[in-house]
């Protein structure tokens, strides 16, 4: 198993955990399916009424597809799957509400799920950045989630400038991606007791203010993921050449904070 599921009944909060620390929460391909399958369940556990999602250890949240991983792709390019399209929890149906404890680096794929997260409390020593555009990927679907986060010239700048600069959590805060900055040993704790306190509401109440709220951009937001596929299929490096730019990186010397 590559995540771990612990439930409170006390407190009704479930707490979801990427446990792959040593790929750096790195998602591959049973991990994917796992979250989709978990998602789908807490929707019939009525003793669970709001969720925490972490990853482990210190290092990382999560820091997208494992590039180790080899995803299969039928020969057509109308055909392209995405094998994180379906990781969230609105993408599965779970209307509870969902709080992000943002534990490290947070970047690429990791915007799939804070995209669909109620919101995010941050480690202050957290950071957020999207490599896309320095392995010769388009930042289609993490761009989309993103934007509709974030200033949209935050947005753009994070996704246009790849590697280069990452995203301190406390300029996260500032510009309204963060809720809460908490200091890496007290974050859990901080996502816990938000959790909680959305778990002693009414919760018929509270998934009804979820519904609303993300109603209120959905329209707009199908609207830009349907043309992720097309974007990506158009302006994506063929996979080896990707993985020749990924190979030819330097870790921790080609990005700045900002």
């Amino acid at each position: 198993m590559t995540l771990r599921v612990e439930r409170d009944k006390a407190s009704g909060v479930a707490v979801v955990t990427l446990d792959r620390e040593r790929r750096h929460n790195a998602l591959d391909l049973a991990t994917a399916a796992e979250l989709a399958a978990v998602w789908r369940a807490l929707r019939f556990e009525d003793e669970v009424r709001a969720v925490v999602l972490t990853g482990a250890g210190t290092a990382a949240f999560c820091t997208g597809i494992d590039r180790g991983v080899e995803v299969p792709q039928p020969g057509s390019p109308y055909s392209v799957d995405d094998p994180l399209v379906s990781i969230g929890p609105k993408a599965n149906d779970l209307w509870k509400p969902v709080v992000a404890a943002v534990n490290g680096m947070a970047c690429g794929g990791a915007f799939y799920l804070l995209g669909e997260a109620e919101f995010i409390v941050s480690s202050s020593r957290a950071t957020y950045f999207d490599p896309h555009t320095s392995y010769g990927m388009v930042s289609a679907y993490e761009a989309v989630y993103m934007a509709q986060r974030m200033p949209f010239g935050e947005a753009a700048r994070m996704a246009l400038m790849g590697t280069a600069e990452r995203l301190s959590a406390q300029r996260a805060y500032e510009i309204g991606l963060v809720s809460e900055l908490a200091e890496p040993q007290e974050l859990l704790e901080a996502a816990l007791r938000a959790a909680a306190t959305l778990a002693g509401f009414p919760t018929q109440a509270v998934q009804g203010t979820v519904r609303a709220l993300w109603s209120a951009k959905q329209a707009a937001l199908q609207q830009a993921l349907a043309q992720a596929p097309a974007l990506i299929a158009l302006g994506n490096l063929p996979p080896q050449r990707q993985a020749d730019l990924f190979a030819g990186r330097r870790p921790g010397t080609e990005f700045r904070l900002r």
